[in-house]
């Protein structure tokens, strides 16, 4: 008798369960973000690849979600800032915050045109990839925590330490993960480790992004392909003021560029044809070596990505050695 009773209790609950849980998957249906119109490029990535023993890799159930349309006079870009790959670890010793995803809306030009003369690319975002992850190479880290100082570190110089994973990202506080230097999962991912010029994103100004490799000749599709280089080298000497000490790379000041010591203007880009554009275009090149991501601007970059000036970001207690 006490179990049929039992009985009867648990399907009531199961019942007054279903019957309120309802409305809420119903709301949730209706959350759905619509897709745009002339869709371009749209996908919902699988979950990042599993944490594999030894390799530091994360493990989310999270999905990478981004659509890239043309409309009218623009280039869309709406995406949650998730990667389509395996990552580090995040939370990390050098960098504390844990992956969100985003509401990123982004807008570029479609015919983007250059502006008179190259715009410093400051602290905001350059760009973003077409798996729908920022690229922002700049870090908020200064010498002595003093913007005012002019000496900026290099997020991936080693200075400091940031947390940096093998794909050169890490995690903003709000969450948001994004890249300082070559996105190699995603360079992975579309070329399979093979070197090809391959589309890797869109700057701020409506310029495509493309690297590490391009053809040989940039006006000629038969080419070899190689790594291109850019045209930045250290600085000779010690430095004038600030922190002192050699030109080594550790601060963004560090670095100067030289015209024609490799194959890229000092936008870190070149005119030149690739898959997309057969007829010619210019275009921006994410390297090895620095500035790996641009820090200026062929053209204007859009309101969408302009932010504003940023703190320095909050650093991890420092644990005792």
């Amino acid at each position: 008798m006490k179990t049929q009773q039992a009985g009867v209790r648990v399907e009531k609950l199961i019942d007054a369960l279903v019957r309120k849980t309802a409305p809420v998957c119903a709301v949730l249906a209706l959350c759905q973000v619509p897709c745009l119109a002339h869709v371009e490029h749209e996908e919902a990535q699988p979950p990042l690849a599993p944490e594999s023993e030894g390799t530091g890799a994360s493990r989310s159930s999270l999905q990478s979600r981004v659509s890239i349309s043309v409309e009218g006079d623009f280039r869309l870009i709406r995406a949650n800032g998730l990667p389509d790959h395996a990552t580090g670890a995040f939370p990390n010793r050098g960098n504390p915050n844990r992956i969100r995803a985003q509401e990123y809306a982004f807008r570029v030009p479609a015919n983007p045109k250059p502006a008179e003369k190259p715009m410093p690319l400051g602290m905001n975002p350059f760009g973003v990839a077409v798996n729908g992850v920022v690229f922002d190479p700049g870090a908020a880290e200064w010498w002595r925590d003093d913007r005012a100082s002019g000496w900026q570190y290099e997020a991936l110089s080693g200075a400091r330490e940031l947390g940096v994973d093998a794909n050169h990202a890490h995690v903003q506080p709000d969450g948001a993960y994004h890249y300082h230097g070559l996105p190699t999962g995603l360079i992975e991912k579309l070329t399979g480790g093979k070197p090809q010029v391959i589309l890797l994103g869109w700057a701020a100004d409506g310029f495509p992004i493309y690297g590490p490799w391009g053809y040989s000749a940039p006006d000629d599709t038969n080419s070899p392909i190689v790594r291109l280089k850019s045209s930045y080298r250290l600085k000779p000497g010690e430095r004038a003021g600030g922190p002192g000490g050699k030109h080594d790379g550790s601060f963004v000041a560090d670095y100067e560029f030289v015209k024609g010591a490799g194959h890229l203007d000092e936008c870190n880009g070149r005119f030149g044809v690739t898959p997309e554009f057969p007829q010619g275009t210019y275009y921006y090149v994410l390297t090895d070596n620095f500035p790996f991501i641009p820090r200026m601007l062929k053209g204007s970059p859009d309101a969408s990505f302009l932010r504003r000036q940023l703190a320095p970001r909050p650093r991890p207690p420092r644990r005792p050695r």
